[in-house]
């Protein structure tokens, strides 16, 4: 199951990447400004840690060997030059750095923040989610809240819209630098009328139940 997360990690950075490649970031703007202080977040095991090292006018993304397994690295690496990443280099564990501009990242960000909403927004409205009332969130999509219909809910597959939000939570964290050995989102599901707590779910926790 690790392994499937990890494949969906990588399709999702392709998606991302290619999305901010449509628009061109505008990181000369930042010249002119004061110097900022660097901030950098380091792992005890860098294999396990993912990390973003913001300086003044760029960002470097260290991925993990872990999320490369069974992956062509070499077309991985062509395939993020391609969409906008200015270097990406191969470390001799096994990890990716990733070089691109400040406003690059933050592009990056804005898009991946934008499909989360996105999805909130068709689980609420679709129809494809019949159970589903509404859905809240967290500043870090670290935290969602399903509100459903309780009989609805029980009798249909609505369960997986707990699972992309996961995902997508995961994702937004992680390449905002959050510590994968110590990240967690929890999506807990509601019954609209009583209130009561039908299911919490925790991943990546549940990936390894």
């Amino acid at each position: 199951m690790k392994k499937v997360l990890l494949v969906v990690f990588i399709m999702l950075l392709g998606i991302v990447t290619v999305a901010c490649g449509k628009e061109e970031a505008e990181s000369n703007q930042e010249t002119n400004k004061p110097q900022e202080n660097v901030e950098k977040e380091e792992s005890e095991t860098k294999e396990e840690k993912i990390e973003v090292d913001k300086g003044l006018l760029n960002v470097e993304l260290t991925l993990p060997a872990s999320m490369f397994e069974g992956q062509d690295v070499d077309a991985t690496i062509s395939e993020a030059k391609k969409d906008g990443v200015d270097e990406v280099i191969k470390n001799a564990d096994g990890s990716l750095t990733y070089k691109m501009s400040k406003a690059k990242h933050k592009e990056m960000m804005e898009e991946m923040k934008a499909s989360v909403l996105e999805s909130i927004d068709e689980a609420k409205t679709s129809g494809d989610f019949a159970s589903i009332k509404d859905v809240s969130y967290n500043k870090d999509f670290s935290e969602f809240t399903m509100v459903v219909e309780k009989a609805k809910f029980e009798n249909s597959m609505d369960g997986f819209a707990a699972l992309g939000f996961g995902l997508q939570g995961m994702y937004y964290q992680l390449f905002n630098g959050s510590n994968p050995d110590t990240y967690k989102v929890t999506v807990t599901i509601k019954d609209e009328v009583s209130g009561e707590v039908l299911d919490t779910v925790v991943y990546p926790d549940a990936f390894n139940n």
